[in-house]
Formats: structure tokens, C-alpha cells, sequence
């Protein structure tokens, strides 16, 4: 099997320009290069350009996937959307790892080594970006979730003890977002441990924004910062600014809410033990679930029997229009014509009164080996 990369590179708070895109074409004669994307694959060699790099300079997301069981996600965050105590919490276990520029954070989340060789054999990363990208909005939000989702991943490898505490004490973990579902998915944390979490995670409070809140930060603007936004938005860079604004916003209210760390939190091994739980709940839900198909499906099953049994003459006449026919898929639709009215004669009529009919039948085709063979294989023949 021969090698495969794929790189896909983001561009979100700003696109690129054509001096920017005239660099990266010199890392790529084949990329697919636009003003907020590059994308390249590659079945033999490799890509010369260095992602960390790339992320520093131009992108705001990238996703990386090749087939000897590697897969990354990278995020580009402006510095003030995490707090200094998150990133040293979040980041004990390397997983997210955080690297800082003087302007941002650039979050990464790997899976090495997985042991999961279908889905490396036929995924080609191209549906990942459009799944994960909305994890960076969120994180301008406020919302931390997938960085729990990172830790998860050194709870499932064993680099975290019994004993160690989880980072933070987090709401919402039992009602992730779609893009933290997918990120689960990309580093294939385990259903029950990440279900586990869950269990005793309050749920999400929604986050009022008041125009109170809003006047009160407005109110804290150096007079130099209002003046610079406004000549900004005379520039034509709205859309930059309002996303700024918001993400500056975004940070100063989770400032508000004080240490997450002070909230009661829960052990790795208490975590293990929820995973026990989900999955105990999993599987009993799972066994349910089946019942009420099988439950369903037999139901269904005897309605279809009522209406044979309705009408047998139409049903054998039936049976020996598919005889008729003469070929082997012909007799096959017979011998499970056949099966049908066993049942439909032993539930709403007389499984002697079958036997007959079918003895009947049996004497009229005896010449027809093939028909016969089937329905002795069937177990259909007739009582003696």
C-alpha cells in the first residue's frame, strides 16, 4: 500500500494575499491554493512546507490525516481567548499541546498510533475541516469543551494515574456541540469514556449578554483602542473588527466567572468508573432497542401472515405461478411462498390443512428434482 498525506490549511479571520499566496505556491507547485485555503495530498514524497510555521504566518486551522494511523488538528487563537490558568491546566497532559506566539495560541490535538486500519485505509481527510473548523469558534466563545476532549484522549492512552484530577470542573459535557463530537471521532476517544464524562457534568447554562455587560467593557476601551476601531472600520475591515471586538468581549466576561479550578473535580479512576457505568447503560439501552425491533418486526410479520391467511387460494396460486416459471430463482420464490403459508396456516389455521395442500403440490410437480430438493432443504416437505 503505498503512502498517503493529506494537508488542508484555513484561513478565517482574514484571507490571504497575493503576496502570502505567491509564498505558499513556492512550498507547492501542486497545491490548491485560494485566499482563505491550501490543500495538498500526496501518495509518494512529501510536503517540504512546515505546518507550525504556516500557522504562525497564515492559517487559522488545519487538519492533517496519513495513513500510517496519524491524524492532527490544529487551531490558531488570538492569546487573550485563553487565560494563563487554562492553558497550564489543560496542557499538563501534552494533550492539547499549546505553543504561544506574541499574538496567539496555537492548539494542537494528535492521535498517533491508532490500531483503527479501515478507517485509515479509506479515509482521505478531505470531510474533516468542514467538521472541526466550528471547534475554533467556539473556543473564541468560551467554550472549552474540546480542550477536555484533548485530556480525554491521555485518560484513554494511560498517561494520566488513578488519582490525578480532571483539569477543570466543565458544564455541557454530557451535550457536546456537533464539531466537539466530530473532534472525539478524529482522535477516537472512546464512546464510553467520553459518555462517562458526561455523568454528573451539569448542564449548560446559556450565557445572557447584557447591555449592561456591554456598556460596563465599552466603558474600559482606552479612548486610543476606540479611536483605532474606528479607523478600521473606515478601512473596510468590519467583519475583522467585529470578530475582534466580540472575541475581546468573549474574554473579559470569562474573566468574570471566576476560578473553574476551585469547583469540585473528579478523579481519572472516577472517570473510569463512569465509563463503566455509560457502558452498562450503553448496552442496555442497545438491548432494548433491539427487542423493540424484533418486537416490531414480528408484529409486522403477523399482520403480513393475517392477510395470507385471508386468502389461501390466492397464496398457492401464487406458489405455482412462481413453479411455472421454471428457474432456480423462480423456485427459490416459491419455497419462501411456501415458508410463509407453513407460518400463516400454524398461527390462524390448521398446520394439517397445509400439509395437505402441500402433498398435494408436491405430487403435481414430483417431476421437477430441483423444486423438490429445495424444499426438502427448506424444511418444508410434508409430513408422512
Amino acid at each position: 500500500m503505498s503512502e498517503y498525506q493529506y494537508y488542508e490549511f484555513l484561513a478565517i479571520d482574514r484571507p490571504l494575499t497575493p503576496e502570502e499566496m505567491s509564498e505558499l505556491r513556492d512550498l507547492s507547485t501542486r497545491a490548491h491554493i485560494t485566499p482563505v485555503s491550501f490543500t495538498n495530498e500526496y501518495n509518494w514524497g512529501s510536503f517540504r512546507g512546515d505546518p507550525d510555521k504556516m500557522m504562525q504566518q497564515y492559517f487559522d486551522a488545519h487538519v492533517y490525516v496519513a495513513n500510517w494511523m496519524t491524524a492532527v488538528f490544529m487551531v490558531r487563537v488570538p492569546i487573550e481567548t485563553l487565560s494563563k490558568m487554562i492553558v497550564e491546566v489543560m496542557s499538563e497532559s501534552y494533550i492539547p499541546d499549546f505553543k504561544a506566539t506574541e499574538t496567539h495560541w496555537i492548539i494542537t490535538w494528535s492521535l498517533d498510533e491508532s490500531e483503527n486500519y479501515d478507517r485509515f485505509g479509506e479515509d482521505d481527510g478531505r470531510d474533516w475541516m468542514v467538521r472541526l473548523a466550528p471547534v475554533r469558534d467556539e473556543l473564541l466563545r468560551g467554550d472549552i469543551r474540546s480542550l477536555y476532549i484533548g485530556w480525554l484522549v491521555a485518560v484513554a492512552r494511560e498517561m494520566a494515574e488513578d488519582d490525578d484530577l480532571e483539569p477543570l470542573f466543565l458544564e455541557g459535557l454530557g451535550e457536546l456541540t456537533a464539531a466537539q463530537q466530530a473532534l472525539a471521532e478524529f482522535l477516537e476517544v472512546d464512546k464510553d469514556l467520553l459518555e462517562g464524562a458526561g455523568l454528573g457534568s451539569p448542564a449548560l447554562k446559556a450565557q445572557e449578554t447584557s447591555q449592561d455587560k456591554i456598556n460596563e467593557w465599552i466603558g474600559r476601551l482606552a479612548q486610543d483602542e476606540v479611536t483605532d476601531i474606528l479607523r478600521q472600520l473606515l478601512a473596510g475591515k468590519g467583519q475583522q473588527v467585529e470578530k475582534a471586538l466580540k472575541n475581546r468581549f468573549a474574554a473579559w466576561r470569562r474573566g468574570l466567572r471566576g476560578d473553574m479550578t476551585e469547583a469540585p473535580r473528579r478523579t481519572v479512576e472516577e472517570l473510569l468508573k463512569n465509563a463503566e457505568t455509560a457502558k452498562k447503560i450503553r448496552l442496555e439501552k442497545k438491548e432494548l432497542e433491539q427487542k423493540k425491533r424484533e418486537s416490531k418486526r414480528r408484529k409486522e410479520r403477523e399482520a403480513y401472515l393475517k392477510i395470507l391467511s385471508e386468502n389461501f387460494p390466492k397464496a398457492w396460486d401464487t406458489v405455482r405461478q412462481h413453479i411455472e416459471r421454471g428457474s432456480g430463482l423462480a423456485y427459490d420464490d416459491a419455497c419462501r411462498a411456501l415458508f410463509d403459508l407453513s407460518e400463516a396456516y400454524s398461527l390462524y389455521s390448521n398446520r394439517k390443512l397445509f400439509q395437505q395442500e402441500l402433498r398435494s403440490l408436491m405430487a403435481e410437480y414430483n417431476r421437477r428434482k430441483a423444486l423438490i430438493q429445495r424444499i426438502v432443504k427448506a424444511g418444508i416437505r410434508h409430513e408422512k
